[in-house]
Parts: C-alpha cells; structure tokens; sequence
C-alpha cells in the first residue's frame, strides 16, 4: 500500500521480509518520505502447539485463517503445526473462507475477536475464548472460560461423551418402552 506514496529502498524490503518471516506483522510510516518501520507480533499462546497435537490425534483437521501476510502466518503456523493456512483475509472474508470450507464437511471455528464474530456464526460449531470480546461470546455456540486452548478438544471430548450418553439413554428407553 505504502509503495504507491513512496519507494522503498531495498534493505528496507529485505528487512520487511526477514521481519514477516519471523511470524511479525511490519508497519511502515510516511510523511513525504518513508520515516521508519515498526514490527509487531501476537504471541503465541503456550498451549497452542499441544491443543493442535491434540486435535491431530483426534482425526480433526486444523487450519488457520488470518489476516497476516502470508509469511508471517507461515511462521506462526510452523510454530504451532498447523499445515493449512489461509492468510491475507480481510475481516468481512473470514466468514466466506469458513463457508468454503464447509463445502468439505463440519467446521468449527474458534476466536476472540470484533473481527472473528461473523465467520464464527458461519461455521458448523463457533467456539469463543471466554476472554475473547462481547460481539465473539454472543455469536458463538461454545465459549470456553478459560483463555486456554486445550480446552478446544476437551470440550469436543466432552461433546462427543454427552452425545453418546443421549443416544444410549435413548435405546434404553426406546426397548423399554417396546418391550410393555
């Protein structure tokens, strides 16, 4: 965006890049001429990594839709292992990239944000960060309470013990009921 208001030099772009690559979102300010860069980063939860291992092991496939270029959601995606990444997406895409992915089975989203509300409505299953804002909470089907995320797959556990139980509960007075 800013390269058509200015030109930037390249060790700058070098440094962008090598900047992205380490999982962080550059910012470049301008004011008749390219005044500097400033390079943020989210950090990554602890329990990232072993909430996606323990998902893996469920037979559950995770991607990782963001806003973030995509070198940048690259590495944040190789820190956590996640192998599918949908980058680049602007907050109103988010949900049409969740509608997409239904196309392939159910889809459950998780987030925290302004932001992450409309696809979190889309998607088969919403799930909400308890410390995730008041417009994610509302639009979700699930808000977990505390801020982990290995709370993702022992709520799913938890969904797929309850289910079981229904439907046990369910044969077992079905067949009472039949047998009078």
């Amino acid at each position: 965006f800013i390269s058509q208001f200015c030109k930037i030099p390249n060790d700058v772009s070098i440094k962008i890049d090598e900047l992205s690559r380490q999982g962080k979102t550059v910012m470049l300010f301008y004011c008749n001429s390219l005044l500097g860069i400033i390079a943020v980063a989210d950090t990554v939860k602890e329990d990232s990594r072993d909430a996606i291992s323990e998902l893996k092991s469920m037979n559950i496939a995770v991607a990782m839709i963001t806003g973030d270029n995509k070198l940048t959601a690259s590495e944040i995606a190789s820190q956590v292992s996640i192998d599918t990444v949908i980058s680049e997406v602007l907050p109103t895409e988010k949900s049409n990239a969740i509608t997409e992915l239904k196309k392939q089975g159910k889809i459950a989203m998780v987030g925290d944000g302004i932001n992450d509300a409309p696809a979190l409505a889309t998607a088969y299953c919403g799930i909400a960060v308890g410390a995730g804002t008041d417009v994610a909470i509302d639009a979700a089907d699930i808000v977990l309470m505390k801020n982990t995320l290995l709370d993702v797959p022992a709520a799913i556990t938890l969904s797929k013990k309850t289910l079981r139980n229904i439907k046990q509960n369910f044969q077992i007075n079905f067949k009472s009921k039949t047998a009078c």
